[in-house]
This record gives structure tokens, sequence and C-alpha cells, in this order.
């Protein structure tokens, strides 16, 4: 069996490169034959958008891709499809290889139940927020005669009146009733005919409240005396707090004109 000499300077240094040769060679094989062949490196699939689908639907996308799935999670969305796909991970348009799971979260078909916080005497803005953050969707507003204006004082769901603490499917509607800043408060209709117009409506804003309609017509009274009034003055007429008096006036209608 013949042997490689060593027995000159150049001899050691052919088998120094021999060596590192097939190391070089096993190196490169190693990372870029075997390890992607072993791994199938290349074969990367794209992640279907899956959001929306029915279950059923997207276990014959994935299995089109020899991809496999779990559900991972369930959650209610109001007005959503139940048993579909709300949101999965990997997500869509992500590269994974064959075999790997996808991790979907699907829509239940039955709303979980909450319990309605307290609302009462908030604004209608705070109320509002809280619902939402338990689950829960403002519907509409009834306004009813009461002093605590812009205030929730009562809460309905299906048109029938529910407390604090009660619990309803997540997602519903709630009918906040509200206050109307006025009430059932009434008071003596006053008397501003024979007053000037100025004086009539300081007297009418005093008692809380408004000028309502102000009709000028030609009279031998001064100018800008308040001829009559609707309703009229006497015993027994009555408004609410911030209803209108209207008024008729001697002279004419101040121009609207700008001034040049």
């Amino acid at each position: 069996m013949s042997k490689l000499s060593t027995n000159s300077k150049t001899d050691i240094i052919v088998h120094i490169g021999i060596i590192l040769s097939a190391f070089l060679i096993f190196f490169f094989a190693f990372f870029f034959v075997y390890l992607p062949w072993s791994t199938n490196h290349g074969e990367a699939i794209t992640v279907p958008n899956l959001k929306g689908k029915s279950i059923e639907e997207a276990e014959n996308i994935l299995d089109d891709l020899d991809l496999d799935y779990i559900v991972s999670d369930c959650t209610f969305v109001a007005g959503a499809n139940p048993l579909s796909v709300h949101s999965q991970y990997p997500k869509a348009m992500s590269n994974v290889k064959s075999d790997r799971k996808i991790y979907l979260t699907i829509i239940t078909q039955n709303a979980p139940l909450v319990k309605l916080p307290d609302l009462l005497g908030r604004s209608v803005g705070s109320a509002k927020n809280q619902l939402l953050s338990v689950g829960l969707i403002a519907g509409e507003t009834e306004l009813i005669p009461a002093l605590e204006e812009n205030t929730v004082l009562k809460i309905k769901f299906n048109g029938n009146e529910i407390n604090p603490g009660q619990v309803i499917p997540k997602g519903s509607k709630i009918t906040f009733v509200v206050g109307d800043g006025y009430g059932n408060q009434t008071i003596d209709v006053p008397e501003v005919s024979g007053l000037n117009l100025e004086e009539a409506e300081i007297l009418i804003n005093g008692l809380e409240l408004s000028l309502g309609t102000v009709i000028y017509e030609n009279s031998d009274q001064p100018e800008g005396t308040v001829l009559r009034q609707k309703p009229a003055y006497g015993e027994g007429n009555k408004l609410k707090i911030g209803q209108s008096i209207n008024v008729w006036v001697s002279g004419n209608a101040p121009s609207t004109q700008d001034p040049e």
C-alpha cells in the first residue's frame, strides 16, 4: 500500500490542501444540498385569508394546501356569521411549510351573557362609553319630562325597563330614557302686553320661558310696544318651563340687510 510522502515541505502543503478541500466539499454538501433537501427549503406555502369563511370552507382550503388547523379560541361578534373564522395565526400571506397548523379564532353562535352596568344618573355620553366597554350597544334615546337634562333616568331592553346588574346577551341594544331638562313644572303665563319688546323679552327669559315669534303690525301705540300675546295672560293659563310666548309688536320689523 502506497503512502503519501511527507518528506518535504511541499508534500505537507499538498496534504493540508487536500484536507481543506475535503472539509469544504463536506461543508457545502451539508448546508447547500442535504439540509435544504431534508427541510424542504424553498417549498414554502402562502397562508390563505380565511377570515369570514365557515369552518367547512376553511378546512377544505387548508386541505388543498396540505395545511392543518386548530380552533384555538372562540369569540362573539354582534352581526357576524356564527361558526365563521374571526382571525387566524399565522396571518394571511405568510409563508409556511407543509403540514403547518393554522390557529383559528371562531365566532360563537350564542352570545355570552353580560351584566348591565349601573348607568342611572350618568350623562348619555358617559353611559354609551360604559356600555361599549362590556359589549353592549346604545340604541335610541327616549326623552321624558324631567329637570335632569341629558341624564339617564331609566334603561330599557326590548321595550321593557331593566335594572343594573341584570344579565342580557352581549351585543344587545339598550334604550336610554333621558330627562328633557324641563320637567312637568308649570308657571302662570305672564302679562307682557303693553310692555316694550325688550322689557317683555327680559321678563319672559327671567321666568325660564322663551320669546317665540315676533310679528310686527301698524298701530297708534309707540313703536316697539307689545300689542298682544299668545298664549294670553289670564287666570288658569299656564306654560311648562322652556315653552315660548309669541307676541305682536307695533311698528315695522327691523331691517336684516347688512350695512354698506
